[in-house]
């Protein structure tokens, strides 16, 4: 393992704590071979076996809500699109998730129109009802509080200007798009993985909302979207995809620029204004 990275990452106690949790998981779920991923975010990585269910993922994540939520998502989500949960230690923040092999990201797909397919193809066949008994957030709470937060900071004043815009116009979408099933909330190309059966989506945020709330993560993932028109031609393919108004994807990605910011702002971050002004050009173009 990098004891380093982890350290610099996720902090010491972290790091402390994490040796005697693999050894706890090993004994646990009858894990082997359990191998660091290389890939540091929310969540603390591993590749492993299970006697039980074979080649699996173990994600341990220092906020135990947060693996609760994404457990309670892939529960109802119950595989389709999704990946599957095969255990969970909710209170020490632990999952144990099946590996999807081989795994390649999106992102490695070379072709613009391949990728969109993909993108759209899985899309489709993703959201489902919430089952009951599990209180989600909601993808209007999380805009209405980060813009809250926002407020409250001096040295964002501009920032905070442009997500009061995003608040009021995701209100506005929220009331047009009145559907609320299950989002995967963060259905980026680095969370979409090739499987044997096909593409499958990983690391659900645990909200609910219109699945046309689950549209601009992919967008922001595209390269080069203001040269060459691809953000038109990719606003106008979207739309004749997924059957929503070019106008109101455009107003998506507004509000998913300003709150990736704003939650950048948030952690003391590199926070981009030039992308919140490229976005606000582009609800009128």
């Amino acid at each position: 393992m990098d004891f380093k990275r982890i350290r610099e990452h996720f902090g010491t106690a972290f790091l402390e704590k994490l040796r005697a949790d693999l050894d706890k998981y090993r004994l646990l779920w009858g894990l082997s071979e359990i191998e660091q991923i290389d890939y540091y975010s929310v969540n603390c990585l591993f590749y492993c076996l299970s006697a039980e269910h074979g080649a699996c993922v173990l994600k341990i994540n220092p906020n135990a809500g947060g693996a609760r939520s994404e457990y309670n998502m892939l529960k109802d989500f119950g595989g389709g699109g999704m990946c599957r949960v095969h255990e969970a230690d909710l209170y020490g923040g632990a999952l144990l998730i099946e590996r999807i092999s081989p795994g390649t990201q999106l992102r490695d797909e070379t072709g613009f129109d391949i990728r969109l397919g993909v993108f759209c193809t899985l899309f489709r066949g993703l959201h489902k009802p919430p089952g009951g008994g599990v209180k989600y957030d909601t993808y209007m709470g999380w805009v209405s509080r980060i813009a809250a937060f926002l407020r409250q900071l001096k040295d964002h004043k501009e920032l905070s200007a442009k997500m009061d815009k995003a608040e009021e116009i995701c209100r506005e979408l929220w009331d047009k798009y009145p559907r609320r099933l299950l989002l995967h909330g963060d259905l980026h190309h680095d969370n979409i993985l090739l499987g044997e059966s096909g593409y499958r989506a990983v690391d659900p945020k645990g909200v609910v909302g219109d699945p046309v709330f689950d549209i601009p993560r992919f967008m922001l993932n595209e390269d080069d979207l203001d040269k060459n028109d691809k953000f038109a031609c990719l606003v106008q393919k979207l739309s004749a995809e997924l059957g929503v108004d070019e106008s109101d994807i455009r107003r998506l990605y507004y509000v998913e620029i300003c709150m990736e910011n704003s939650w950048s702002a948030e952690d003391g971050g590199e926070v981009s204004m030039s992308d919140v002004l490229f976005a606000e050009r582009m609800l009128c173009s």
